[in-house]
């Protein structure tokens, strides 16, 4: 079978992702760049019944001319020939109404040398917006295929398709003049560069890419050697006159007529960005998505805990009994249990999150955010990282690179961990359903979900204060502007929705599910082993505990193995490893077993709970017991009869939670942005301190 490779770039918030959806559906997954952690998207679609399309999905940019790291690898994908994406064929994805802006990146990629589709999305707005396009003409004009296409109601992709398997029929020709930009430069290099493709040349000398198969420049003509500052006119220059040559094209070809539109948005941004219903407006969004996590993901999640429950009791009941019965039973379905149960909140999540930025609301969301960053010392650019960091603070950091200030960049990326992310999202839910009463605030709404908007406030308020503080340390030698697109107003592609949905979802079990799977391993043998003169005599210890204690009324034989499991599990490796770390957490109101939790959790925040689940399995003196997690969490009892889950102890938990380094991940991420172990180390040692600190405080007012 034939393999084309197709690249589709374009500007952001014009449908690419929409487009490269509608065309590869569930054929597609998530990667990175080789050797590097930028994120892209891969996928295949059927052209014919020979030929089949691998799809690469670009980030968006604006023009070939790099501003940051990730648009610069990016496009390494349609420079490097050597490149394992390099294209048979572009698609650049345009929306109909910003095409003058759109055209420019499209001139940019067609001068390259490529077959070069243009895709014209939205076209179903364009009777709304009063939009009238003669493709025929503009087709000839740019000497392209152009294909109207709506990836919202699926119109247009089995053309796009078409054009993508004739793409051999189409005119790699330049469409723009570089001599127009300076006439004796460009014929200059045109003699230096014979039967060189011109705008390769000319990226050459300005260093956005040095193209393998160019001969480096020999002359030693001061016509030729420009300086940087001379470079940065000419391409300034071409700017100019590339728009220039859009616009004459558009004249002919593309008509707006006012009268016809009915563009509603700038009444909507009025409201939504409004310095204070803006944030008001916001502030219920977030009542409205954390209310959902726990009012229609209950029932999902307790039946998923149950399930796990009586799934762990039906396997030590029915397989033969041995060590790998207990290591299934007891360590790894508890604990991928405790992974799982939190499946339906995850979903729910991004599905709202997903709608929310296929609305456009997100992009008003961030700009209204920028007024609150420059008080405290953050670049307004640093809002994308804070608000990213409520997904993940890995790519979070790393979208950092975009602030052109060194200093500002090197904030930015120190304090976005506050932020709360998805994997802390399992950890405030399990605490939060425990400690606070499913009740409601001024009779509607949720007190669980304003508790749980609380924490996302309060690590973004964490964020700013710890942005400020290094902002007095590390002076910034130069203000930077933020500049952010407001994309059109749109209804959510469910297709989209769904798709982003499936994928954070799978990103969440497989990622937690790897390491709970090791964790639950670990934890069950060093839970099923300990020293012979005190695990191994577990029987006699507690028989002889008993004949001392005479006044102790006798054992029944459910008592007994009950009193015999927990001796084994104190005095079990675990044990004795939670034991000797808990002195150091007691002040913050964790026992041993909460101690281990936490302490291994640092591998990735959302296995507390799959851990605690192991370890309270392990403990109990039934195999029959089919006690859900959540329910063993709130029977847990301390040596004195009290409940370990106190309002006290929770709180202190969610504010460790909340200040804390997330992962070991993020650590490894911030010592590559940052190249320095020093920093990393400084916000390692602040943020934990800031945790304990908090949580000492909490419980110690509280208990």
């Amino acid at each position: 079978m034939k393999q084309l490779k197709v690249a589709l770039i374009g500007n952001p918030n014009v449908g690419k992702t929409s487009v490269f959806n509608a065309l590869t559906g569930l054929n597609q997954h998530v990667g990175n760049y080789p050797g590097v952690t930028v994120e892209r998207k891969i996928g295949t679609a059927t052209l014919a019944k020979d030929t089949k399309a691998h799809i690469i999905d670009l980030p968006g940019v604006y023009s070939v001319n790099p501003n940051s790291k990730d648009e610069e690898i990016a496009l390494n994908a349609i420079f490097d020939a050597s490149n394992k994406d390099f294209p048979d064929v572009i698609v650049v994805v345009a929306e109909v109404e910003n095409l003058k802006r759109n055209l420019l990146l499209f001139t940019q990629v067609k001068d390259l040398g490529f077959p070069t589709i243009l895709a014209l999305n939205m076209a179903d707005q364009m009777e709304k917006k009063g939009i009238s396009i003669d493709v025929p003409a503009l087709e000839k004009a740019l000497d392209t295929k152009i294909v109207l296409i709506s990836a919202r109601k699926n119109e247009g992709i089995d053309e796009l398709k078409q054009a993508v398997l004739n793409y051999s029929n189409y005119n790699t020709n330049s469409v723009f003049d570089l001599k127009s930009i300076d006439e004796s430069y460009f014929t200059l290099l045109g003699h230096l560069y014979p039967n060189q493709n011109p705008y390769k040349v000319w990226l050459t000398q300005t260093g956005v890419f040095q193209f393998e198969q160019l001969s480096p420049v020999v002359s030693s003509s001061s016509t030729v050697q420009k300086s940087e500052t001379e470079l940065k006119k000419l391409q300034q220059r071409e700017t100019i006159k590339r728009y220039q040559f859009i616009n004459k094209i558009l004249k002919d070809t593309y008509k707006i007529d006012t009268s016809k539109a009915t563009d509603i948005r700038m009444k909507f941004d009025r409201i939504l960005t409004h310095k204070f219903w803006g944030y008001i407006i916001f502030f219920f969004v977030l009542l409205l998505i954390y209310g959902s996590i726990f009012e229609l993901a209950a029932f999902p999640m307790d039946f998923v805990d149950g399930l796990f429950a009586d799934l762990s009791s039906w396997t030590s009941a029915n397989l033969p009994e041995g060590k790998l019965t207990e290591l299934l039973a007891d360590g790894v379905i508890p604990g991928l249990g405790g992974v799982l149960m939190f499946v339906p909140q995850i979903a729910i999540l991004f599905f709202l999150i997903s709608i929310l930025e296929e609305t456009g609301y997100m992009s008003r969301v961030v700009f209204i955010m920028d007024r609150i960053m420059k008080p405290f010392g953050l670049s307004g650019k640093s809002v994308v990282p804070l608000v990213s960091g409520t997904a993940c603070a890995i790519p979070a950091i790393m979208s950092a690179r975009n602030i052109e200030n060194p200093k500002e960049r090197l904030i930015t990326m120190l304090v976005t961990p506050f932020t709360t992310c998805s994997a802390r999202i399992p950890v405030y839910i399990i605490i939060i359903s425990l400690i606070i009463p499913k009740t409601y605030i001024l009779g509607f709404v949720p007190l669980q979900a304003f508790v749980m908007t609380m924490m996302y406030v309060l690590g973004f308020l964490a964020a700013l204060l710890s942005g400020l503080v290094l902002s007095k340390i590390i002076k910034a030698d130069r203000k930077s502007f933020f500049v952010i697109e407001m994309p059109t107003y749109k209804a959510p592609i469910l297709k989209n929705v769904f798709l982003n949905m499936y994928e954070k979802v799978v990103s969440y079990v497989v990622g937690a599910g790897k390491i709970i799977l090791a964790l639950s391993v670990i934890l069950w043998f060093l839970g099923s082993h300990g020293p012979s003169d005190t695990f191994g005599n577990a029987e006699e210890m507690v028989a002889e505990k008993q004949m001392n204690e005479r006044l102790t009324e006798r054992l029944t034989e459910e008592q007994l193995a009950s009193e015999i499991a927990g001796y084994q599990l104190e005095h079990s490796y675990i044990g004795i490893i939670g034991r000797t770390i808990e002195p150091v957490f007691r002040p913050l109101g964790y026992d041993w077993k909460i101690s281990i939790a936490v302490l291994t959790s640092f591998a990735a925040r959302e296995v507390f709970v799959g851990n605690l689940a192991t370890l309270y399995n392990l403990g109990e003196e039934a195999a029959e017991d089919e006690t859900k997690i959540i329910d063993r969490m709130a029977n847990e009892k301390r040596a004195d009869g009290t409940p370990v889950y106190t309002v006290a102890t929770g709180i202190s938990l969610l504010l460790f939670y909340a200040f804390a380094m997330q992962c070991l991940s993020t650590v490894g991420v911030t010592k590559k942005e940052t190249n320095s172990w020093k920093w990393t180390f400084v916000q390692l040692v602040f943020m934990t301190a800031v945790a304990y600190v908090a949580a000492l405080i909490a419980y110690q007012l509280l208990k």
